[in-house]
């Protein structure tokens, strides 16, 4: 059988990938989750492993998966709709609460429409294969993440690009060398997941505009800002708040600030149509449940509220208090605002020893290495969440130490 001849190959890479300390099939299973005490917030039992962990890997930066509201929101729904959709949402799977839900993100993003889907990766593969025609350049920042790289390298543009890393000069010369394509589609991550860095979205959209006239159908900015949005800027709307700009196609997750599960793109009334008729992820697969919707309106109404507000503010002094810990102890990391907060360490084998030593220590903390990272950025990607304590932080750094010359 062919298969009998496949399993040695595999067998030999995922023995190299286990060698590298890069195999991700070794997952640590939640068990069970204690809740916030005293001066500690919470602490993760893992299978197999009666040890309580401070997770320092989490999306969850609000803290939103255990909130009251959210539960009740999730149950309720359940018990109105059940615990799935039952179909794709042209048949019969759309329910009151998924177009409650497209609603209020259309508003809490200042946009005429909005559409979710079942995660935000399939958002982007679908939202980009829609808008990129074989008439299309795309324009991409070489550290975007995982889900716009495949997106493009599944469609089939009139030709593609990629500049480096914030470089805007770079922006421009390629949108220079785009001409000659019907339409420019220049995409970006809003926070760039392993680093915290956010895109100067300003910056960007003022390139988009100058070479706007060079194409017959325009140049569109997509941005992908899962990692921002509910994260990041004074009321949680994300880079574009922060940089005071609204882009061409916003495309955001429910999965991560937010608590709760799936994608969503938003963009105009027109686009919006055009992506429910084209987009397959959307038309071949199931919504997120009614349950879940629920959840995210009611974690989106939190999140736009006063209680929001100080849980931004509380999220963004923990970050700074971690950051500043790290450079005082002498750590190379980058400076910025968002909750995402890289340590580098630029070798493979002491960042698998530095996670393995923090894990000893209690600690949950996830080392990033090539290919995710370009080599010599290898890193531990630090998260904090707004369910994090200062004695929490303070329990990282000691755990840290010093940094060796």
């Amino acid at each position: 059988m062919a298969l009998d001849r496949f399993h040695p190959l595999a067998q030999q890479e995922l023995d190299s990938l286990r060698a590298e300390g890069k195999r991700k099939s070794f997952e640590a299973v939640v068990e069970r989750v204690i809740q916030p005490q005293g001066q500690s917030g919470p602490r993760f039992v893992l299978r197999g492993d009666s040890a309580p962990y401070l997770r320092m890997n989490a999306n969850s930066y609000l803290g939103l998966s255990f909130h009251p509201k959210l539960i009740e929101a999730d149950e309720a729904a359940v018990r109105a709709y059940g615990v799935g959709p039952g179909a794709v949402r042209f048949i019969s799977g759309s329910y009151l609460p998924h177009v409650q839900l497209e609603a209020r993100l259309a508003a809490f993003h200042g946009r005429g429409a909005s559409m979710i889907f079942s995660s935000a990766y399939a958002t982007v593969l679908s939202v980009l294969s829609v808008l990129i025609t074989p008439q299309t350049a795309v324009i991409s920042d070489e550290l975007n993440h995982n889900c716009i790289i495949n997106a493009v390298r599944l469609s089939r543009p009139h030709s593609k690009a990629v500049y480096k890393h914030l470089d805007l000069d770079g922006l421009d010369t390629q949108l220079t060398a785009a001409k000659g394509a019907a339409r420019a589609l220049v995409v970006t991550d809003g926070i760039f997941s392993m680093r915290g860095a956010h895109a100067p979205l300003a910056e960007i959209a003022a390139i988009c505009r100058a070479h706007d006239a060079d194409f017959p159908e325009g140049v569109l900015l997509v941005v992908d800002d899962s990692h921002g949005v509910g994260a990041f800027g004074q009321t949680g709307r994300g880079t574009e708040e922060f940089t005071h700009t609204q882009v061409d196609v916003l495309i955001g997750t429910l999965g991560k600030a937010f608590g709760v599960n799936g994608g969503y793109v938003t963009s105009s009334h027109v686009l919006i149509d055009y992506l429910r008729e084209k987009s397959p992820t959307y038309i071949y697969s199931n919504p997120i449940t009614a349950g879940e919707a629920a959840a995210a309106h009611a974690a989106l109404d939190l999140t736009d509220s006063e209680w929001g507000r100080e849980r931004l503010t509380r999220l963004r002094s923990l970050t700074e208090q971690f950051r500043s810990g790290l450079k005082e102890r002498g750590f190379e990391t980058l400076d910025g605002q968002h909750p995402v907060v890289p340590l580098f360490v630029r070798d493979q084998a002491k960042l698998v020893a530095r996670v393995a030593d923090l894990k000893t220590r209690g600690i949950l903390a996830t080392g990033i290495s090539y290919p995710v990272v370009p080599k010599g950025d290898e890193s531990v990607r630090f998260q904090i969440n707004a369910d994090h304590t200062p004695a929490d932080v303070d329990e990282v750094l000691a755990a840290l130490g010093r940094a060796t010359p």
